[in-house]
This record gives structure tokens, C-alpha cells and sequence, in this order.
């Protein structure tokens, strides 16, 4: 299965992981962080074991996810963090829309590799080009971070 054909026109040559919220293609992006899990834990010390310090698993830690890419000439990001926060951007959880989102690597040939769905997804921020005059200057981006429910990896085949 490779990218839907209306989305190659749109994005940087060098995207390489397809963002999509419940089965939209948003968009390309060229740098993704935040994928990772943990446990916290809980140190027990049994009385009489001097060896070691028991530590028992707690809840799972899942750390919001940051997408990068150059800016494109496609609004489907920023509407969806519009319909993601509601109106006004306002922090009223009545109006909060969770969603369901992948993040899909992508080779170079446009073939889907390995896919992470992102359950209960929101955005958190959204931050777009810094813009100077500067020369040399860093070329025009935008990153959006979400917040979620944990996820799940799947390889295609």
C-alpha cells in the first residue's frame, strides 16, 4: 500500500513518515520524536533481603509525540488541530475531539514499512515558521505536538 496520490504534490522532497488522523492523510513529515513507553515503579524493600530491592511495575508513561516537516502549501494539518481543540483554541475538554492517528514510515519508493496507531489523539501545540529576514536563515517549519492514550506497532508486509 503506498500514499494516497493526492498528498505527493503538496510536501518537501525529503518527508518520509505519512501522518494520518482516523484514515485522512494529513500529511508528510520529516521528523518524528515522543515514540516511547515506560513503566514507572514502585521500590519495595522485603524485610530479611538484604540483595536487592524488589521494584514493582506502575502505570505506563506515554510521552507526547512531536512531528517536524518544511511548511507546505496544504491546510489539512491546521484544520485538524482547529477541529482538535475547538473553536477559538479554547481549553474547554467539553469541546476536545480525541482521534484516532497513524504515523507511518514510508520508503523511498512511496511503500508503507511499519505503521504506529496513535489512540485518543489530540493536539497540544502547533508552532509554525519563525520568520526573518536574516540571510541564511533556517528554511520556513512547523511542528505539531500531541498528547494520546498510548500506541501500537504494526509491520506491513
Amino acid at each position: 500500500m503506498s500514499i494516497p496520490l493526492g498528498i505527493k504534490g503538496h510536501l518537501p522532497n525529503t518527508a518520509n513518515f505519512l501522518f494520518e488522523v482516523d484514515g485522512e492523510a494529513i500529511g508528510l513529515f520529516g521528523e518524528i520524536s515522543g515514540l516511547e513507553v515506560y513503566a514507572d515503579t514502585t521500590s519495595y524493600a522485603e524485610g530479611g533481603e538484604n540483595g536487592f530491592v524488589h521494584k514493582l511495575p506502575g502505570r505506563l508513561t506515554w510521552p507526547n509525540i512531536v512531528l517536524r516537516r518544511g511548511v507546505t502549501n496544504s491546510d489539512a494539518l491546521f484544520s485538524w488541530v482547529n477541529k482538535t481543540a475547538g473553536p477559538g483554541f479554547e481549553s474547554n475538554t467539553d469541546k476536545l475531539t480525541r482521534s484516532t492517528a497513524a504515523i507511518t514510515l514510508v520508503g523511498t519508493d512511496g511503500t508503507r514499512l511499519r505503521s504506529w496507531d496513535i489512540q485518543g489523539a489530540f493536539a497540544v501545540r502547533w508552532s509554525g515558521p519563525r520568520l526573518t529576514v536574516e540571510a541564511g536563515g533556517e528554511g520556513a517549519s512547523e511542528e505539531l505536538e500531541l498528547a494520546h492514550h498510548g500506541f501500537t506497532s504494526k509491520t506491513f508486509s
